[in-house]
């Protein structure tokens, strides 16, 4: 599938993110494929999924294109580090690969570029997951066929809310001619389709949809509050 193939499938739609923490009930291949048959069932465009394992059972069971990435660690660059992690996504049968593309340095000391030159090599597209406007507007520059707000939020130095970054998405949009997608905090239909509004390419929601856990501690901790 070319960028603009995808592109063209993912316009003005819906991507779920089917993943769980570690230690989370939920975090089982099996129980993950089915949230993302659910998800193709309820109409979304494409599955976002973690783990070559996942990411494989997936794409098997979903006829569905597959953004894959590979989280390895918890702090710094861990969504995808490295090039070896990229391309074992793409040989676990995903169309994309996402990928941390800000400007904190990679543990194996590689560029961002280096990996998209592999990913692009091996017939993948990939997603560039940053969290400012500058490290999309580079990200393009270096190959990326999408770039996503993901990361901002979760990088010392960006903005910490409640909800989606909405004046990224809408800064990204004006600045890069690649796709813009919008990821991270968008809890309802409202916000997904305001990010739509501002210029996003597509929307990515996993916790507002795909999360169990998570979505029963807010409203525990909703109640406790009355």
């Amino acid at each position: 599938m070319t960028a603009q193939d995808l592109a063209d499938a993912l316009r003005g739609r819906l991507i779920v993110s089917c993943q769980a923490p570690p230690g989370d009930p939920m975090r089982e291949t099996a129980t993950l494929v089915r949230l993302a048959l659910s998800a193709a069932a309820g109409g979304g465009a494409a599955i976002r999924a973690n783990e070559p394992e996942v990411v494989a059972a997936v794409t098997s069971a979903v006829d569905l294109p597959v953004i894959g990435l590979w989280k390895d660690g918890d702090t710094g660059v861990y969504i995808t580090p490295t090039v070896r992690h990229a391309l074992a996504i793409v040989e676990a049968g995903a169309a994309v690969v996402a990928a941390d593309a800000t400007d904190r340095p990679r543990p194996d000391g590689s560029a961002f570029a280096e990996l998209v030159t592999a990913v692009h090599a091996a017939g993948a597209l990939v997603m560039a997951d940053v969290s400012t406007l500058a490290e999309g507007v580079a990200a393009a520059a270096q190959g990326a066929d999408f770039v996503s707000t993901t990361l901002s939020g979760y990088v010392p130095g960006t903005p910490k809310g409640t909800g989606p970054d909405l004046d990224l998405v809408t800064s990204l949009s004006a600045a890069v001619a690649v796709p813009v997608v919008a990821e991270g905090r968008i809890n309802t239909p409202e916000e997904a389709a305001e990010a739509l509004a501002r210029g996003a390419h597509s929307v990515v929601v996993g916790t507002a949809i795909t999360a169990p856990t998570a979505l029963t501690s807010r409203f525990v901790a909703g109640i406790a509050r009355t």
